[in-house]
């Protein structure tokens, strides 16, 4: 009995990450759907402004968990964000813009690590 509990475990723990990898975008593949999403104030009802919003809000979780887990673990957090991160979000497509397009493979969560702690280093 023991052993199908840790094997459920181990099957929800994959399940788990598989679909949190699923979801890991790409900074190209955020500017693409951005790129389709229109300039005017009807843009917050279109399905890409909710999946982009999305995208952002789980890479701020993610960043916060991180730094969490730090603290936990005793070591100096790198990033200090304040409660409440006001972001505009033509200085977000500016600062994506600014990637070079080599290195824009990389997750949004990455490029939003990398963004977060040049503004706010602890």
């Amino acid at each position: 009995m023991r052993a199908y509990r840790h094997v459920g475990l181990l099957i929800g723990m994959s399940v788990v990450f598989a679909s949190a990898a699923a979801h890991a975008q790409t900074v190209a593949q955020f500017l693409e759907t951005a790129d389709r999403i229109p300039r005017n104030p009807s843009a917050m009802l279109h399905p890409g402004f909710r999946r982009l919003r999305g995208q952002l809000s789980d890479s701020f979780r993610t960043i916060r968990q991180e730094q969490n887990a730090r603290v936990a673990r005793s070591q100096p957090r790198t990033i200090c964000l304040p409660d409440s991160v006001p972001i505009e979000p033509q200085a977000l497509l500016n600062r994506f813009n600014a990637i070079p397009p080599a290195r824009r493979d990389m997750t949004v969560t990455q490029a939003v690590r990398e963004w977060m702690a040049e503004r706010y280093p602890c």
